[in-house]
């Protein structure tokens, strides 16, 4: 069962790089890449989030509410565009039992959170899948299924890293070499 905690790795500032197709139905269409900037605060002592997401190759920006149901223990996630300055239908979910998942000291690093929505006119079922949670990375998938769930398109994947890792990743140690 999830708990109220389960977004507190997301809290912060985040880099992003975006994947994602140029029809969300056609498994045929191109993919696009770009960055962009997510921050992240918590509310209600954590049991909810609220993110912006900067997204100037888009010309957009994105925000999502996280909140915590304490009866159902599911999360609710609602996205917004600045585009359309109205929320779209939310996908519910949650993280994986703490116990199975102990070589992440309970930490819960998946996720997924289903719901129905509308795209370009036609009926379909959305999927969220938060992956390889960790302090300085994760990752988000969108998929969509035109039948219900039986098949998914995955159409949008989006590599979070912290802005301080990136640069440390970057920073290769130099190795001394000495001829003889």
């Amino acid at each position: 069962m999830s708990s109220p905690h389960d977004f507190d790795f997301l809290h912060g500032v985040w880099e992003v790089h975006h994947r994602r197709r140029t029809d969300f139905l056609d498994p045929d269409s191109d993919w696009e890449e770009f960055p962009s900037t997510a921050r992240c605060r918590p509310l209600f002592d954590g049991a909810a989030n609220i993110d912006e997401i900067d997204m100037p190759h888009l010309g957009t920006k994105g925000l999502t509410l996280r909140l915590f149901d304490p009866e159902s223990g599911q999360w609710s996630l609602n996205w917004s565009s600045s585009r359309s300055g109205r929320l779209f239908p939310p996908v519910i979910g949650g993280f994986g039992d703490a116990d199975a998942d102990e070589n992440h000291g309970g930490r819960r690093d998946r996720g997924e959170f289903y719901g129905d929505d509308t795209h370009d006119g036609k009926d379909v079922r959305a999927r969220f899948v938060w992956s390889g949670v960790c302090d300085t990375s994760a990752r988000w998938e969108q998929a969509f299924s035109l039948d219900g769930g039986e098949t998914w398109l995955t159409n949008w994947v989006m590599d979070f890293t912290r802005p301080e890792a990136s640069r440390e990743a970057s920073r290769e140690p130099v190795s001394e070499t000495r001829s003889a």
